[in-house]
Formats: C-alpha cells, sequence, structure tokens
C-alpha cells in the first residue's frame, strides 16, 4: 500500500509539473518603471522535450524576437538571463499570472507579468511567403560572372585599425556563419586572438580607446537603441557600460589624454534628449557632464575639447533656432551666436597650434552660400581669417597633427569626386606619395598611429571596392594589408560617370550615371533610377556602389540624381528643396532620367525606379505622379503615408519635429495639408499601375512597418500583385549578410520580370 502511495505520488508531481510546464509556455506581458519612463516588455517562452527557450519583445523600441541566453524552469520558478546585456529575470508563476524581478546593470525592479497572445508589428498576412520570393529570385537568369552573393556578402575581414601604439592591428573578420568577430593581431609575432565575439545581434561599430580596452555598439534586432561595452584586446572583461533598457548611446568624444574615459551621450533621463556622460571603460562609472533638461529647448550638440572640459553646446530654441552658447569662463556658458536651424556654424576642432585658448576652426556659411572654414575667436565672437573655401562646394573637413603641435595638415571637401588640399609641408610630401601610389583612384586615411610613423590608407574607386594598404613613413614603404573583395575584378567592372544637366526651372543639378558595357557600345539599356535616402543634405558620391555594379552585370545603368535639397552644394541649394519634397526634388529626378535619356544612354521604355527611406518613398511618388514614367518600382523602407510617418517618429526625433515639418510639411496649415495629401502615394493608390515590390524591417523606428503595410494592402486590394519581403529581425534596412542577400536575389528577379521584356506586363495578380 505505502509503494502504491509512493507511485501514485510519483505520478502525481508529474502531472502537476507538466501542468506548469504547459502554463508556463506562451507570452508573458508587463511594464517596467524606470526613472518614470513606462517600458513594456514581453517574454515568449517555448519548450521542446524538457528544453527551454525564451525571446524579449520591447514593443516601445519596436524590437522582437530578441533571443535570451538561458531560460531555466523548475517548480513553479521562471529564470530567464541574457547575459550580454546583463538582463536576469525571476519570477515565480501563479496561474496566468507572474510575480518577480527584473535585474539589469545593478538594478532590481518589480516586474508582474500576465499571459497574453503574442504580437508581431505589421499585417503578417501581407507578406509574400518565401516560396514566393526564392520564385521571384529564380527568374534572374543568365550566364553573369558573378552571382550577387560576390557583391553583397560581407568581406572576409574589413574595418582595420591600429592600436595607438601601432603594436596590434584590429579587424572585423567573417566566419562560416556569417558573423563577424573583432580580432586583434600582434603585428611583430603575427599572433592572432579574438577580441569581440558577434553573436546574434550586430556588432555595429567599434573602436580602440587605449592600448589595451575596445570599445563597440550594439543594439537589439534594429531598434537602435545601442548599448556600448568595452573588453580587453584579450577578450576578457566584458563589460555592458550601459545597461539600461530601451536607451540609446552615442560617442561624442575619444580622449586621446584620457586613456581610461571617453565621453557618450545617452537619453536615459528622457527618450527625447540627450545627456553627456564621462564614462570609465574599465568599471562603467559614469559622470553626468552637463543636464539636457528642457525637453521643450534641448541641447543639439556638445563641444569638447582634448581634455574633455565642454567649451560650448548648441541649444535648440522654439524648434526652429539655435543659439550657440560657449564658456568664456569656465563652467559659465553665454550665448554668442543666434541662428536659425538653417545656418551652419559649427566648431570643428579647437586651434591648440597658438596660445589663445578660445581659437577654434569653424565650419560656417553665415557669409557665404557654401560652407567654408573660418578661424574664429569665439571668446570675443569674432571671426580672424576665412582659412578655406570653394566657389561651388561646401568644405567641411580638416585635419591637424596632434604630434607636430596640431599643425594643420590638409582640408577635404567633395565635389564630382572626393578632393585632398595639402597645407602643411610635411602632408604635401605625403599626399604626393599617396597620389602617385594610387594614381586614379581616391584614398582616405582609415588610421595613423600615435607617433604618426604608420598610417593606414583605404583606397577605392568606381571600379574597386576598397583596399586597405599600410605605410610606414620611415621606411618609405607601402604594404597591401587586404583587399575587401578580391573575386570583383576591376576590368569588370562597370564606369560610374560625373553628369551635370539643368532643371527644367533653370537649377545645375549634378549626379552620377552608371553605364553597363553594352551602353559604352552604344546599345540603349535598361535604368534603373535610384533616389537617395534623407532627403536634407545627404547626397550621392562617386565611388564603389555595390548595388550599381550588380545592376551593371544584369545590363541595366543606374541614375543617381542630387536633386534640390541634397547636401554639399551650398544652403541655396538646400533650401531650394524644402518643402518641395515629391515635388521639384521628384522633378529633378524625371528631369535627370531625360537627360541619360536624351544622351541615348538607356531605353525610355525600360526605367525603372528603386531606392531607401526617402528614396522609398520616392518610388511610390515616382509611381503615382508619373505613373507612365517608370515600368516598374522597388519601395525599401520607405514613407507612404505623411501624416503617420510625423506621428510615428522615434522619441528623440521629437524636439526636431518643428523642423521637420518646416523640411516637409505642416498639417496644422491647411495649404501644406492639402500638399500632404496629394504627395502622400497611400491617397494616390489610384495612380499605380505598374508592378511593385516592398521591402521592409518589422523593427523600423524610423519607418514604421504600417507604411509599407498601408501601401501593400491598399494596392492588393485592388487585386494588384505586390511581393513583400519583411524581415522580423531588422530596422530600418537591412544589416544582416543573409537578409541582404536575399533582398537582392528577389529584387534583380523582379527587374528581370519587368525590365527583360518587351512588352510590360500587367501588375494585375493572375
Amino acid at each position: 500500500m505505502n509503494k502504491l502511495k509512493g507511485i501514485l505520488a510519483t505520478v502525481l508531481f508529474v502531472l502537476s509539473m507538466q501542468a506548469y510546464a504547459q502554463e508556463v509556455v506562451g507570452s508573458w506581458k508587463g511594464t517596467l518603471s524606470i526613472q518614470g519612463m513606462e517600458m513594456p516588455l514581453v517574454f515568449n517562452v517555448t519548450e521542446t522535450d524538457g528544453d527551454y527557450a525564451a525571446t524579449m519583445d520591447s514593443p516601445s523600441q519596436g524590437a522582437t524576437d530578441i533571443p535570451m541566453d538561458e531560460t531555466i524552469f523548475q517548480g513553479d520558478q521562471l529564470t530567464i538571463s541574457f547575459k550580454q546585456a546583463g538582463i536576469k529575470y525571476v519570477g515565480k508563476l501563479t496561474g496566468d499570472k507572474m510575480e518577480g524581478t527584473f535585474y539589469q546593470g545593478g538594478m532590481e525592479l518589480p516586474l508582474a507579468l500576465e499571459k497574453t497572445v503574442k504580437t508581431i508589428p505589421g499585417n503578417q498576412d501581407l507578406v509574400s511567403s518565401e516560396e514566393e520570393l526564392i520564385a521571384l529570385a529564380a527568374l534572374d537568369v543568365g550566364d553573369y560572372r558573378y552571382t550577387v552573393e560576390d557583391y553583397f556578402a560581407r568581406p572576409k575581414a574589413s574595418t582595420f585599425r591600429f592600436s595607438p601604439n601601432g603594436k596590434y592591428l584590429s579587424y572585423r573578420e567573417k566566419d562560416a556563419n556569417g558573423k563577424r568577430h573583432i580580432q586583434v593581431k600582434e603585428i611583430a609575432s603575427g599572433k592572432v586572438t579574438r577580441a569581440i565575439e558577434e553573436k546574434e545581434e550586430l556588432v555595429r561599430g567599434y573602436g580602440w580607446v587605449n592600448n589595451e580596452r575596445l570599445v563597440y555598439l550594439m543594439d537589439q534586432g534594429g531598434d537602435e537603441n545601442y548599448h556600448l561595452y568595452a573588453v580587453n584586446l584579450d577578450g576578457s572583461d566584458l563589460k555592458d557600460l550601459t545597461p539600461f533598457e530601451g536607451v540609446q548611446t552615442n560617442f561624442l568624444e575619444l580622449l586621446k589624454e584620457d586613456k581610461d574615459h571617453i565621453i557618450i551621450s545617452l537619453n536615459k533621463n528622457n527618450p527625447q534628449i540627450f545627456d553627456p556622460y564621462k564614462i570609465n571603460v574599465l568599471t562603467g562609472e559614469m559622470k553626468q557632464l552637463y543636464e539636457n533638461k528642457d525637453a521643450a529647448n534641448p541641447i543639439a550638440g556638445y563641444d569638447f575639447d582634448k581634455n574633455g572640459n565642454l567649451r560650448a553646446f548648441t541649444r535648440i530654441r522654439d524648434g526652429v533656432e539655435q543659439d550657440l552658447y560657449y564658456a568664456k569662463e569656465d563652467g559659465k556658458y553665454e550665448v554668442i551666436k543666434s541662428l536659425n536651424w538653417k545656418d551652419a556654424f559649427g566648431i570643428q576642432q579647437f586651434n591648440y597650434a597658438t596660445e589663445n585658448p578660445h581659437d577654434a576652426y569653424v565650419v560656417s556659411n553665415l557669409n557665404s552660400d557654401k560652407s567654408e572654414v573660418v578661424l574664429y575667436d569665439l571668446k570675443e565672437d569674432k571671426q580672424l581669417k576665412k582659412v578655406f573655401s570653394h566657389d561651388q562646394y561646401d568644405v567641411s573637413d580638416l585635419a591637424t597633427s596632434r604630434k607636430r603641435n596640431y599643425e594643420l595638415d590638409y582640408f577635404e571637401y567633395e565635389g564630382e569626386k572626393k578632393v585632398i588640399v595639402p597645407v602643411s609641408d610635411y602632408y604635401k610630401n605625403l599626399h604626393a606619395k599617396f597620389e602617385k601610389e594610387f594614381e586614379g583612384k581616391q584614398y582616405s586615411i582609415a588610421d595613423f598611429t600615435d607617433d604618426e610613423n604608420h598610417y593606414l590608407i583605404y583606397v577605392n574607386s568606381d571600379k574597386v571596392y576598397g583596399v586597405y594598404y599600410s605605410y610606414d613613413v620611415q621606411k618609405d614603404e607601402f604594404k597591401q594589408v587586404f583587399n575587401l573583395m578580391p573575386q570583383l575584378k576591376e576590368a569588370d567592372m562597370a564606369e560610374m560617370r560625373p553628369i551635370t544637366f539643368t532643371s527644367r526651372d533653370g537649377l545645375t543639378i549634378h549626379g552620377y550615371i552608371t553605364l553597363p558595357k553594352a551602353a559604352l557600345k552604344g546599345q540603349k539599356v535598361p535604368v534603373i533610377v535610384n533616389p537617395h535616402g534623407g532627403p536634407q543634405g545627404i547626397r550621392d558620391s562617386w565611388g564603389f556602389n555595390p548595388e550599381s555594379q550588380l545592376f551593371a552585370s544584369r545590363g541595366y545603368a543606374t541614375l543617381q540624381v542630387n536633386f534640390r535639397i541634397s547636401g554639399g552644394y551650398g544652403k541655396k541649394f538646400l533650401e531650394s528643396g524644402f518643402k518641395q519634397i515629391g515635388r521639384k526634388a521628384m522633378d529633378d529626378v524625371e528631369d535627370g532620367l531625360r537627360y541619360v535619356i536624351d544622351q541615348g544612354w538607356v531605353d525610355k521604355d525600360k526605367a525603372a525606379i528603386y531606392g531607401g527611406s526617402h528614396g522609398g518613398y520616392a518610388v511610390l511618388r515616382g509611381l503615382t505622379k508619373t505613373p507612365d514614367l517608370y515600368a516598374c518600382g522597388v519601395d525599401y523602407v520607405g514613407v507612404s503615408n505623411l501624416f503617420t510617418f510625423m506621428k510615428t517618429i522615434p522619441p528623440y526625433w521629437k524636439p526636431y519635429l518643428k523642423i521637420i515639418k518646416e523640411i516637409w510639411y505642416d498639417e496644422d496649415i491647411a495649404e501644406e495639408k492639402a500638399i500632404m495629401e496629394e504627395v502622400s502615394p497611400v491617397y494616390q493608390i489610384d495612380k499605380i499601375k505598374k508592378p511593385l515590390f516592398v521591402v521592409q524591417g518589422a523593427n523600423d523606428p524610423r519607418v514604421n512597418i504600417d507604411e509599407s503595410d498601408q501601401i501593400v494592402s491598399a494596392l492588393r486590394s485592388k487585386g494588384y500583385d505586390v511581393p513583400y519581403m519583411v524581415r522580423y529581425d531588422e530596422g530600418h534596412g537591412f544589416g544582416k549578410e543573409e537578409n541582404r542577400i536575399a533582398l537582392y536575389k528577389a529584387m534583380v528577379g523582379f527587374y528581370a520580370k519587368h525590365l527583360g521584356q518587351t512588352e510590360m506586363p500587367t501588375p494585375i495578380k493572375d
């Protein structure tokens, strides 16, 4: 009898555990309260053969399915850990509720969860199946020398950096699974050590802070809430320095004079505004350097000197004005410039070569249309002299030598190509050597050692993706370090040609046309019109473009137009595009297409339009504004509805909403509201009559997935065949290699279908 009771007890215990297991599987939602902010979280728990796994969603940040490292369920207690972010949750299950504690970065916060139904961003029913997208990709048939992977697989190694003393060389190295780890090579011995392991999330950027330690940024699922991590060069002592959920970290200053600290900005006190912090890269200890406490008039930028002292900051006033505050005395900031946000007056670098501590190199357009470099006395609020300018292009960059008492080495500006103007005798000599060694290509200084005896030089052109070289000053010796894309042979690549034309209302417009070899032989080829993102202040540039080269390999030209509102051509040209997005800015794109048609390069009946972000919007606008001009379009994370776009911007953009409205449109002004309706593609669906392919990252914090869902749903309701690719581990653009490759395979299949035939097929679904 006792034996039977024992067996029954065991059976009941097993059954109860099974019941608990069934109850814990599913989605659990709750809300964290962090420093006055409400942060909803969802844990999704699964079980397979007794092994548990979990993912986490942060709905307010648009992040879904972040995989957790460890999930343990014993008795009625659930423990979920995400070690990389320093996160742990421990909760006790009671029916459909769970009471527990959320641990992160030394914080212990109560977190009650309740059972919920998992929600995924957007309407999943709209998304094309993988089978449909693979079938689309399969239409790219031809005897091509290069595959999509040849253009878009990540380089085996990239992002090379010297340690400050030149003893080590760090770089990204891709493994068999496509993960790009940060390796550190001891130059003398050749020994290589993995310093940073890339796991599920991408390492978004990294750098050396001293000779022993590196830092890097990483977000979750593309949500752009970057955490800052620090690690020793041998991979030890890894620390999440900013373990704050839903907070974005940005670099401000790497302090050469203080090897243990850097300056960053965080929006942890208020998601709309950023405060500066000095952070110890060994301990994570932080000190807030200034309080950006006025959310209505936030500080938009900080200027620190080489010792980490806050010398100046720029505050937004009334949403559209800017006040530059400067400390004429330590810690006492006063306004020295009151500017409209359209004006340029930015401290590029303090002038440490002079005895006057208030001298600085400033980029300004206050006395000119084009931005120029001037030497300025900030205490006296007086321009000392104009240092460098160009009559056609903005000038925005300069370099000085820390070793040679901050001697001015060179200026840089971008015209049709990048131009370096040497100043010091030392750099004139270097520049002459570099120009001779890399004739016909453009170079940039990727890095150099503190003693300036070793330079890391990045070389590219329209036909060369990029090659790193080292230069030993004392030996006067160049060595190739790494060719990023050795599989792409320069002789096989297409020419990217600068073009200039006049718009219909008389503006001079610049751009580029990439021409496949057939076009150079006189054949009219299909063309893909590729408006850039932004749109304000962004421009297309000469150099290797993997998209354009892929398209050229399939026989298509690529047209890139720096339409009005593009950057680099002066403030008059920039401002001529304000309140003209979707109107005159689109006219410029159309005029560019007509120009290349008139040159005899492209077939007017086979023009596609493709772009991302604002470029995606331009695709939708082009198909509605001029429905007969384009044969098809590819919209990549593009805006479809200006009204919903304005309402779903990330919180850290909200202080700039007035500026966004001055650039785009303001729905509170009746005339502009009418324009917004006119130029919002979702309201002009009836005008679309050509095939469209839509691509979206589900976690995009800038262009909400609803923007793409709206356009796909509206067209599908009319019976249109609209392929729709969504990736649920991506944000504003695809960062993961496998997703990028799938995208471009489907894209060239789409072009093969709609540009490769004489008769344009109907977009109506069969």
